[in-house]
């Protein structure tokens, strides 16, 4: 049985997976994962409703990145699940590349997805992303178009 998948957005890959980390230990979690090759190519604080501190590091040669979410303050939304997670850190979310953040936004809402976003809005490092509710498809899902790629 094949479906007509032609009006489905470009999903390309697995642009990152977000780890939140508890205040104070960023730079000891970049460090750890610098000992296993990870390369640190990006930090940025980010403001507005997200309220972080992120590394960025690349896995390997790949286009696969490792986000480290340090919360700025005790409103942080990492915050706000690093306390419902008993103090500790861990998954925040994962994200998925596409070729056009506004087509995919449509496209989804359209299917019935449950998006926090009103709209696609900027992201770090010059992105345009928008966020999914764990509730459509079982884990916060960011979704990315990266005009530098």
């Amino acid at each position: 049985m094949s479906e007509d998948l032609s009006n489905v957005p470009g999903f390309q890959f697995v642009d990152h997976v977000a780890i939140a980390v508890r205040q104070g230990e960023l730079d000891a979690q970049v460090k750890a994962y610098g000992l296993l090759g990870f390369r640190e190519i990006h930090r940025e604080e980010v403001y507005g409703g997200d309220q972080v501190r992120e590394a960025l590091l690349r896995v390997g040669d790949g286009p696969n990145l490792v986000q480290l979410l340090e919360p700025l303050g005790p409103d942080s939304p990492v915050q706000k699940l690093i306390d419902k997670n008993g103090g500790r850190g861990g998954l925040a979310h994962v994200a998925f590349r596409v070729r056009n953040a506004q087509i995919a936004f449509q496209y989804m809402k359209e299917a019935g997805f449950q998006l926090i976003d009103k709209a696609p809005r900027p992201g770090s490092r010059g992105t345009t992303v928008f966020f999914v509710h764990p509730k459509s498809l079982g884990v916060l899902i960011e979704i990315v178009q990266d005009p530098a790629a």
